[in-house]
């Protein structure tokens, strides 16, 4: 591990949030691909598109996070059944509306936000900015995601406050 200065004991912790991230991120990507394939009704077009999107976002950063892993010379889960048994996001019954899928995107995306910060503390504790780094830009990317999904489902006028 002396390429990076890090001790092995610094990194275990945060290569295991990195896993459990990972794990997230896949589940989270099948679910995505699910509503793809199954969306329908009056907002097919634009959410058919937007899950696309989403899912091709999502698979760049389980890319990025299985090789952060490896770059802190551990080893990222690569089966589904290890996925699903560490992840924190499951797959839904059968959704067909589509306020029910975004709503359902939107849980995981909260998921997947306290999965970034715990990953960011356990990084932090070893002053590992790599990871940080990363974490950081997939965190705000999906804040951004969740503000504009959780603007589509609202049904009423939300009165925001002036800091």
């Amino acid at each position: 591990m002396n390429y990076l200065g890090f001790k092995e004991e610094e990194v275990i912790r945060t290569s295991k949030a990195l896993n459990e991230l990972l794990a997230n991120y896949h589940i989270y990507y099948q679910n995505l691909r699910n509503f793809h394939w199954n969306i329908a009704g009056e907002n097919f077009f634009d959410l058919h598109v937007l899950f696309e999107d989403l899912y091709n976002d999502a698979r760049l950063k389980i890319d990025e996070i299985a090789e952060r892993i490896l770059t802190l010379r551990r080893s990222p889960i690569s089966r589904l059944g290890e996925y699903l048994e560490v992840a924190d996001i499951g797959e839904p019954e059968v959704i067909k509306s589509d306020h029910g899928m975004v709503k359902y995107i939107l849980d995981n995306h909260r998921i997947l936000i306290q999965n970034m910060r715990k990953v960011l503390k356990a990084a932090g504790e070893t002053n590992d900015e790599g990871t940080i780094d990363m974490v950081g830009g997939f965190l705000s990317n999906i804040e951004k995601k969740s503000w504009m999904l959780d603007a589509w489902a609202t049904k009423e006028e939300v009165e925001l406050t002036v800091a």
